[in-house]
């Protein structure tokens, strides 16, 4: 692969954005902002909760299908693939590929009302659904990118993988980029990968902001309140076990949260609980503040049913159960760095310089976790246009200026794969 500096990136990105199909695909944008929000329009009137969205799924490979995709396929866990073919390379070809993808889940549940409205002003379409702009705006720039290369006959320097993934949001836990990257048929091929996530086309995530999540359970015998009184309490125990977690010191540098997210449990007012459970976030931009944290919450937790198991009455903890407890796992999402000599941002750097705008670098989490943190040339960006109200029922998409942010996509991605193949 070719060494990119910052003064071969941008001759590169300038050679690019030159030549006539470019050019072309350049146009397309600019002629099909109605046949991209009627189709987002469409994407978001489907419910697509974490681990539902198989008809989005299908629609999609209906679409990869309508826009002239290749090989079409989608795996066991809902991902759909489409590929555009290298110029002059084999279909069967076994080198580098670029992939650039969106994930297709939102945060909704699949109950949530989802009538999107357009409405047309000032030259823009503005389109108000839940999901319209995280992450319908995404994927409907894949589409976009997928569909001016096509029509423009744009060459590629290696093939592009054009992916629609389940499992971003909440519970879904990257599960479709993580099972892209634990196949190595394909893993072992990705050069480069370029995420989209929501709009805007001045910023870009290249920090990964680390994550994990525990579910814990904490058992107890139950009982009557007055017959059974002396009986450790689960909920007591929950409840001293995270007020000690919430008092944890917590670094100013590098940037770390805790949350106490939910606490549930109990039957009545009058029943001394048979259990409690309670989720627990952490986040840092350090694997070792995590694990930091991780070691925090189980000696929290133990040490609480330990307390409550010793304040028993001698006569029930000698007859009865006592409290016993369980921490699961139900999230991780590795922290990194996109290093900053990486091949990616001098392309991101240069197609900044070359449409005069400026990205800002951010932190956050998002698709772009996992391929960073396998030291793979990637980030996440937004797909153009403006949005607000993410994960609320007001969210709203506008697709002005859209088309900027599409040229960087496409720029950034096409730049990439020029990369990936050595030129």
């Amino acid at each position: 692969m070719a060494i990119f500096s910052r003064s071969t990136a941008f001759s590169r990105v300038t050679s690019l954005a030159a030549l006539r199909p470019v050019h072309a695909a350049f146009s397309w944008f600019h002629n099909n902002p109605k046949t991209l929000v009627d189709l987002q329009a469409e994407l978001v009137a489907i419910p697509a909760p974490p681990f539902g969205e198989e008809e989005r799924s299908k629609w999609l490979a209906v679409q990869f299908a309508d826009a002239g995709l290749k090989d079409i396929r989608t795996d066991s866990v809902g991902n759909v693939f489409g590929f555009i073919p290298a110029s002059g390379l084999p279909p069967e070809s076994s080198g580098p590929v670029v992939v650039l993808s969106a994930h297709i889940d939102t945060v909704f549940p699949a109950e949530t009302p989802l009538k999107p409205v357009i409405a047309h002003a000032n030259g823009s379409y503005h389109l108000s659904a839940p999901g319209a702009c995280d992450n319908a705006a995404g994927v409907i720039g894949i589409l976009a990118i997928a569909r001016a290369l096509i029509h423009a006959k744009v060459k590629l320097a290696v093939p592009l993988v054009v992916l629609g993934n389940v499992g971003e949001e909440g519970e879904g836990d990257l599960r479709g980029i993580r099972h892209i990257y634990e196949q190595q048929a394909l893993a072992g091929r990705i050069a480069a990968h370029v995420v989209l996530d929501g709009a805007g086309a001045d910023s870009a995530v290249t920090q990964a902001l680390g994550s994990r999540r525990y579910q814990v359970t904490i058992n107890g015998p139950g009982g009557h309140s007055f017959t059974d009184a002396g009986t450790p309490n689960p909920i007591a125990a929950m409840a001293t076990a995270l007020s000690d977690l919430a008092q944890t010191p917590l670094p100013d540098q590098p940037v770390t949260t805790l949350n106490l997210g939910t606490m549930h449990g109990g039957t009545s007012v009058n029943s001394i609980p048979e259990y409690a459970i309670a989720s627990v976030d952490f986040r840092s931009t350090s694997p070792a503040e995590l694990l930091r944290l991780e070691v925090t919450l189980h000696r929290a937790v133990e040490d609480a049913v330990d307390h409550w198991n010793a304040t028993a009455k001698p006569a029930i903890s000698r007859g009865r159960a006592v409290l016993s407890f369980s921490i699961e796992k139900i999230g991780d999402r590795p922290a990194a760095q996109l290093a900053q000599d990486s091949p990616m941002l001098e392309a991101l750097r240069a197609v900044d310089r070359h449409l005069g705008i400026q990205t800002d670098l951010r932190l956050g989490s998002t698709d772009a976790n996992i391929p960073i943190a396998l030291g793979i040339p990637a980030l996440s960006m937004g797909a153009g246009g403006d949005g607000g109200g993410a994960h609320t029922l007001a969210e709203w998409y506008s697709d002005k200026d859209r088309e900027t942010g599409l040229r960087r996509i496409l720029l950034v991605t096409l730049a990439m794969a020029e990369w990936a193949a050595g030129l």
